[in-house]
């Protein structure tokens, strides 16, 4: 988890460096020579161009996750303080039952 918010912490670094191509994406050039390096004095096992690709997909899969809870809108709120998904235990519950059920078939 360190790993992934140092990632997360420097790729808005970039971001607000204005690093990004026009599509809004950042170049393998730019992640090669800015997030990476960095990344790499900060961690035990060095990461490389392919690691970061594999760790973009899961925030994507993680982001869309919340996302599609967040659209359900059955319970589910932002506190933008905590920075998190809110719900009561009773819908928590609910969703991990129909998770669980929805990952097993």
């Amino acid at each position: 988890m360190d790993n992934s918010n140092m990632l997360l912490g420097l790729l808005d670094e970039a971001m607000k460096n204005g690093l990004r191509d026009t599509n809004g994406c950042l170049s393998k050039l730019n992640v090669e020579n800015f997030i990476l390096p960095r990344l790499n004095t900060k961690i035990r096992f060095p990461k490389t161009y392919s690691n970061y690709l594999s760790q973009m997909k899961w925030f994507k899969n993680q982001y869309n996750k919340i996302n599609e809870l967040m659209r359900s809108n059955f319970g589910f709120g932002w506190d933008p303080i905590g920075m998190k998904v809110m719900a009561s235990d009773e819908v928590w519950e609910e969703y991990l039952k129909v998770s669980l059920v929805h990952d097993f078939q």
